[in-house]
């Protein structure tokens, strides 16, 4: 009976672990917080000067889609600003940081259609700042306009496999949609930034799509199915030829040069006579001359020495072709047979026929 409990509820704890298909969540709604909120929570956010006309042209959409949280919103364009805060009426205590959401994806150049999006429950947003994490500004929009691709192919392709939508402008990358989604997005974005181009990820994120979708493989590790792209090996930097190499370091200082004296009492100089260290001086001098000269002389007898002669190779002389008188003449003899200019050898006279032809002619 006990090993029968253990069972069930081993099965109980399976079926808890695992969301069932098109579950969500249920919607908050007055019932669950009747008597609102007790202070009122406000959010303000700046936005750039060229975002001032369409902000003015699509500010009712934005007051009748927040008036439906009952939330307030007032755009002050003076200061530049725009401003959420909540009523008496409000009920939802997230309504507030959606509206602030909201405002500032509007103000990051998302469209309204797409930013209202935000205030359904399953969506939320992520805006990256990419500004700072490259220096050099040229190479910062080059990085940029690869996430982007060509005619806006590559972000069109991270959208659909993320099913977020994604907008890039200026120094950050706004994106609005599921959490899973979201996750994906930054980790692309921000692998682009490091100067690892999106095609990888975009591919490895079509694998994943594709194992989600097979129900024996959505259980299984994926490691072994997912592309390990390596970096190239990049040839190091040129050392360079001469290498000074740091000596370690000694608290104590070096230590202290010979002097002159010090080196006739090592090699016994110091204790000779004087005319005993002259000698010895003008046989190191003439030592020295006499190998100079020896030198000298070697020089000079290099030009006396004759070069070496390659040896002499005897030409073969050519064969006397014989001429082949008969084979001249039977190669005249053809020629002339064949009318190649000559006149023929035995000229026939002409046929009395040939005479009567010409005779009708004239």
């Amino acid at each position: 009976s006990t090993h029968a409990v253990r069972r069930a509820l081993m099965t109980n704890e399976t079926e808890l672990q695992t969301v069932p298909d098109g579950w969500k969540e249920p919607k908050f709604t007055r019932v669950d917080n009747p008597r609102g909120l007790l202070e009122e929570s406000s959010f303000a956010t700046l936005f750039p000067k060229y975002r001032e006309a369409y902000l003015k042209e699509c500010w009712p959409l934005v007051q009748r889609a927040l008036g439906d949280v009952f939330i307030n919103a007032t755009l002050d364009l003076i200061e530049g600003s725009m401003t959420v805060h909540t009523t008496k009426k409000t009920f939802d205590p997230y309504a507030i940081l959606r509206a602030r959401d909201l405002i500032k994806l509007l103000a990051r150049s998302v469209p309204f259609e797409q930013a209202v999006r935000i205030l359904e429950d399953d969506v939320a947003c992520d805006i990256i700042k990419i500004g700072t994490l490259v220096r050099n500004r040229e190479r910062f929009v080059k990085r940029r306009q690869r996430l982007i691709g060509p005619k806006g192919s590559t972000l069109k392709a991270l959208e659909l496999l993320t099913s977020c939508y994604v907008m890039v402008q200026g120094n950050t990358v706004s994106a609005l949609g599921p959490y899973s989604g979201l996750k994906e997005v930054r980790k692309v974005v921000l692998d682009t930034m490091k100067n690892i181009h999106p095609i990888y990820n975009i591919k490895t994120l079509m694998i994943k799509r594709e194992l989600a979708s097979d129900p024996e493989l959505r259980t299984q590790n994926w490691e072994r199915f997912l592309p390990n792209f390596r970096h190239k090996s990049l040839s190091k930097r040129k050392q360079p030829k001469k290498k000074t190499v740091k000596k370690e370091y000694t608290p104590f200082p070096p230590p202290q040069p010979e002097s002159k004296i010090d080196k006739e009492l090592a090699t016994g100089e110091f204790f000779l006579r004087e005319s005993e260290k002259r000698r010895q001086k003008m046989n190191e001098i003439k030592a020295k001359q006499a190998e100079a000269l020896t030198k000298r002389q070697e020089q000079r007898q290099k030009a006396f020495i004759p070069p070496k002669e390659k040896p002499a190779v005897k030409k073969s002389k050519p064969a006397e072709n014989k001429i082949d008188i008969q084979a001249i003449k039977e190669k005249v003899k053809k020629a002339k047979s064949k009318k190649l200019g000559a006149p023929p050898v035995n000229p026939e006279r002409p046929s009395a026929k040939d005479g009567k032809r010409k005779k009708v002619k004239s």
